[in-house]
């Protein structure tokens, strides 16, 4: 376990709580022991550095007191301010958000697709940051082949990562086509699709755990769940898919968000998207960045507010009206929260089943595009089809009567 003191830039000290608390839970989900910290008021960033000459001066102090040998900055840094900074604090290794994020996604990725996702990210913020890494990425190349002008290894090096990134990201087109084609047959055999989203460590898997009685893994990380896991609920009159998504944080990595989009298609693709928060720990940012996420994703879902870990709050008139309160660990309030999924459905698809005479396909053919599930059955007579609509769009089916 690596020995960490954190750094926390803030343009005002009153944030340093908050962002303590989480880059502190990052860097225990990466298996870093925090022995200290130091908040630094940025005024101007140094171009070198980031941070000025005495803080740097200050912070080396104390973590040769504390015996660290692991320097988190709470930002991102580029190559040579990491390297600048690491040299002005005695050689003492330095990271940053990006890549402290980076590495627990490496740790937890467990699929495939996961771990696929995992190296895109880490390339794609790799790949700028080759320039100017020094003399150990330009010397020239040897042998036979490589005489004449010869090419750096930067390039060299520039090139192999580009390939890979390419290939990666065909690999990634490949499974999200192939999720593609099992969403759509969900779709044809009537079964609609529901996304638990939220910030990361609310309690997402526990519920799912909890409401299809599954075993899927619940650590007390951050990032703890990074691949997709889906479990069927049957809610009576109809039956849903549950997934489980991998969780948000604020001001998470633009790379991050471009390599896991087709993991989060799930979540965009969900008929009704369950925003979970933690109602004991600052659930209104949880809520916000959750909320953002989703609209940059595009994600027109319903979404119902479900606050988790509620086992000790008797007092419920803070939170938002209309709220789903649960205890996952403790299985408290799942009726409720199941009896809101259930009415969401029954109050906005209908079931149907039509007899549409073969003198009216062609009329069905072009309503096609407004039903959910679809099953066919042809007789001699008509034609039978069990539909399931929403009913905004019930009245365009009169016509098939």
């Amino acid at each position: 376990m690596e020995i960490t003191f954190i750094i926390i830039p803030v343009d005002e000290y009153v944030e340093q709580d908050d962002r303590l608390q989480e880059i502190s839970s990052l860097a225990f989900s990466a298996g870093a022991n925090v022995v200290g910290n130091e908040c630094v008021k940025i005024t101007k960033i140094v171009p070198s550095t980031y941070v000025g000459k005495g803080k740097l001066e200050l912070i080396k102090g104390k973590c040769e007191e504390l015996n660290c040998n692991l320097v988190i900055f709470d930002g991102e840094l580029s190559p040579s301010q990491t390297l600048n900074m690491s040299d002005a604090l005695g050689g003492i290794k330095v990271i940053d958000r990006t890549t402290l994020i980076l590495d627990i996604f490496a740790s937890q990725a467990k699929s495939s697709e996961g771990k696929i996702q995992v190296e895109l990210a880490q390339l794609k913020y790799i790949y700028p940051r080759l320039k100017g890494k020094g003399s150990a990425l330009s010397r020239l190349g040897g042998g036979i082949g490589t005489r004449g002008p010869g090419e750096t290894q930067l390039e060299t090096d520039r090139r192999h990562i580009r390939r890979r990134i390419n290939y990666l990201g065909d690999r990634l087109k490949e499974l999200q086509n192939r999720r593609q084609l099992q969403s759509e047959r969900r779709n044809k055999n009537g079964i609609f699709k529901v996304a638990l989203v939220g910030y990361t460590n609310t309690g997402k898997s526990t519920t799912l755990n909890a409401l299809t009685e599954s075993d899927v893994l619940v650590e007390d990380k951050l990032f703890a769940t990074l691949d997709t896991t889906t479990r069927k609920l049957n809610l009576g009159n109809f039956t849903v898919l549950l997934s489980d998504t991998v969780g948000f944080i604020k001001n998470i990595p633009t790379t991050l968000i471009e390599a896991f989009k087709s993991t989060l298609e799930v979540a965009v693709d969900a008929d009704l998207v369950l925003i979970v928060c933690d109602a004991t720990n600052d659930w209104f940012n949880q809520y916000e960045t959750t909320n953002e996420m989703l609209n940059e994703l595009k994600s027109n879902a319903f979404r119902i507010l479900v606050f988790n870990k509620c086992e000790n709050i008797t007092d419920f008139t803070p939170y938002p009206a209309g709220s789903v309160f649960i205890s996952a660990k403790e299985k408290k309030g799942l009726d409720g929260l199941l009896n809101k999924i259930r009415a969401y459905f029954e109050s906005n698809y209908s079931k149907l089943t039509l007899k549409i005479p073969y003198t009216k396909i062609s009329l069905f053919h072009s309503l096609q595009k407004y039903i959910e599930s679809l099953e066919l059955n042809y007789t001699d007579e008509c034609l039978i089809a069990k539909i399931t609509v929403n009913n905004n769009v019930i009245s365009k089916f009169d016509i098939l009567k």
